[in-house]
Order: structure tokens, then C-alpha cells, then sequence
């Protein structure tokens, strides 16, 4: 059932007459039980809005949230309407508080029971309380939500739908064609033709007689070794070095000389061997001797 815009307006418009008319009969009500508790007249009177006011901001949020919060929407409301039926039906209960707007009932005469009393005190006494904090909760829920996306219908949705319906064509009857005879041709008879050209009597060639070839007679061959070859030959002497080989006290004192200026952190292997153009093993060693001469103080 789809109502136009006046229905919806005339239904809003019923339920909130019906939801003031509520209110101003629970008013009464709830106005004696909060006089009864304690409250002052100013007290008395707002009370009722802060216990029926929360079940209305509890049904707009039930309209708008979704999901857990309008699950905890619908808590609130059906916790808040459970507590207002309970003071409503011990106002009615209790004659005396219909007079004086509750005030002339003492607080311990709401029920002979003690423990009843004491939890319909609690009850009165907390719902401003959990006013406070659910409605906070619920505005801002509301005010946090963000409603779900509608999807936009396809503009030729209706055509798409139309065409699938005009495609569905299994429950039609299949409809059988009418058969084509085939006329056969006659075709012509094949007829052979000599593609082949006559032949021509040919000069006559002589005879080449064959020419006898020696066999190769097969010789052993080595096989070849995969080791690599090792040089069996001498150094040439042109490619031999003309500086003399020194002996370790020769290197010694060229390394001493070359570095007499320089700082202990200067005195490396890399740099010795540049300077003195010997080995990295010798440097190494030149290179610790030097360090140990320097580290012994002089006599």
C-alpha cells in the first residue's frame, strides 16, 4: 500500500495528536509520584517531560538509526514506556496522591510493602538520571549516522526487463521448417588431356669409365685430455722485472724512511705498500714492526 504525500501528512499528524493526548494524561500522573518523592512544585511539574520526553526522542531515533543502534533505540523506549505504565499504575493505586499534587503523601505510603516502596522510590528517583545520559547517547547517534546509500534505478530498467521477457522463449512451441528438396545438376563427363610433351631423340654421350679412389686408412688419434696444461716453459728474461729483489732489512729501512714523518694512524699496510711498492703480506709486516718500534720508548 503506497500513500501519497496528504496520507503521510494526515497519519504524522494523527499520531501526534494521539502522543500529546498520552502525554497530557500521564502528565497528571507523574507529576503526583515526583511531588510524592520530594520533589518542589517547579520539579513536579518538568518531570513528566523528562520521563515522556525521552520515550518521544527514543522513537524519532528508532526512525532514523539502524542496525544496534536502533536496537538500543527500541531498549530505551521500551524501558522508558515500562517505567511510566509502573508510575502511572501506582498513581492510580494510591488515592491520596491525587491531592495537592502528591505532596501531602508521605514518601514511605507509595506501597505498605517496604521493599516495594523503596524500588518505586528508586525507580521515580533515577529515571531523570538515565535521561540524562540515554538521551545524550541517542542524540548523538543521530547525529553521528549516515545513512545508507539508495541505489539509483537504471533508466531503461523497464526496457532491460521487457527485452529479457521477449528473450524467454522456452515456453513457446518450437516450430518445425517445411523441408527443401534438393535438385541435383547433371555435371559433363571429364575429358583426358595429354599435358605430357614428346620426347626428343637425345645425342648419344660416351661412356666415361670410373676413375678407382685409394681408401684412407684410419690413423689413432689421442684422446684429449681435460686437465688443464701446465706451462712447461721458462719466463722469457725480457719479461722479467730488472729491479732487484730486496731482502726484509732492505724493506725495513726504505719503509722507516718513508715513513718518518707520518702519524701512527697514518701507518697503514695500503699505504706502505704504495710508498715501497712491495706485497700486502709485506706491508702487513712492515706495518706491525713499525708500530711495535713506536710503541718501545727509547732507552
Amino acid at each position: 500500500m503506497n500513500l501519497n504525500r496528504k496520507g503521510r501528512a494526515a497519519l504524522v499528524l494523527a499520531l501526534v495528536a494521539v502522543v500529546g493526548m498520552a502525554f497530557r494524561v500521564s502528565w497528571n500522573a507523574l507529576r503526583d509520584i515526583a511531588g510524592a518523592v520530594g520533589a518542589d512544585e517547579t520539579a513536579a511539574t518538568l518531570y513528566p517531560f523528562v520521563v515522556d520526553g525521552l520515550m518521544a526522542l527514543a522513537l524519532i531515533a528508532t526512525l532514523v538509526l539502524t542496525d544496534d543502534a536502533r536496537r538500543f533505540a527500541l531498549r530505551v523506549l521500551g524501558t522508558y514506556t515500562l517505567a511510566s505504565l509502573v508510575l502511572n499504575y501506582v498513581h492510580g493505586l494510591v488515592p491520596e496522591l491525587h491531592s495537592d499534587g502528591g505532596a501531602a503523601v508521605d514518601w514511605s505510603r507509595l506501597a505498605d510493602w517496604d521493599p516495594a516502596n523503596w524500588a518505586l522510590v528508586l525507580l521515580a528517583t533515577s529515571l531523570p538520571v538515565g535521561s540524562i545520559y540515554f538521551g545524550s547517547d541517542l542524540v548523538a547517534k543521530v547525529l553521528h549516522h549516515r545513512p545508507t546509500p539508495i541505489p539509483i534505478p537504471a533508466a531503461n530498467a523497464e526496457e532491460s526487463t521487457e527485452t529479457e521477457r521477449i528473450r524467454s522463449t522456452a515456453d513457446l512451441p518450437e516450430s518445425t521448417p517445411a523441408p527443401i528438396t534438393a535438385t541435383p545438376l547433371r555435371m559433363p563427363d571429364p575429358v583426358a588431356v595429354e599435358f605430357v610433351k614428346p620426347t626428343v631423340p637425345l645425342k648419344p654421350m660416351p661412356a666415361v669409365a670410373p676413375v678407382p679412389v685409394a681408401s684412407i686408412a684410419p690413423r689413432p688419434v689421442p684422446a684429449e685430455s681435460t686437465r688443464p696444461r701446465r706451462a712447461t716453459g721458462r719466463l722469457p728474461q725480457a719479461a722479467r722485472s730488472t729491479r732487484p729483489k730486496r731482502t726484509a732489512a732492505e724493506l725495513l729501512a726504505e719503509a722507516r724512511k718513508v715513513t718518518a714523518g707520518w702519524p701512527d694512524a697514518k701507518v697503514t699496510a695500503e699505504g706502505i705498500r704504495r710508498e715501497v711498492h712491495t706485497s700486502p703480506a709485506n706491508a702487513r709486516m712492515l706495518r706491525d714492526t713499525l708500530l711495535a718500534e713506536r710503541a718501545t720508548p727509547a732507552p
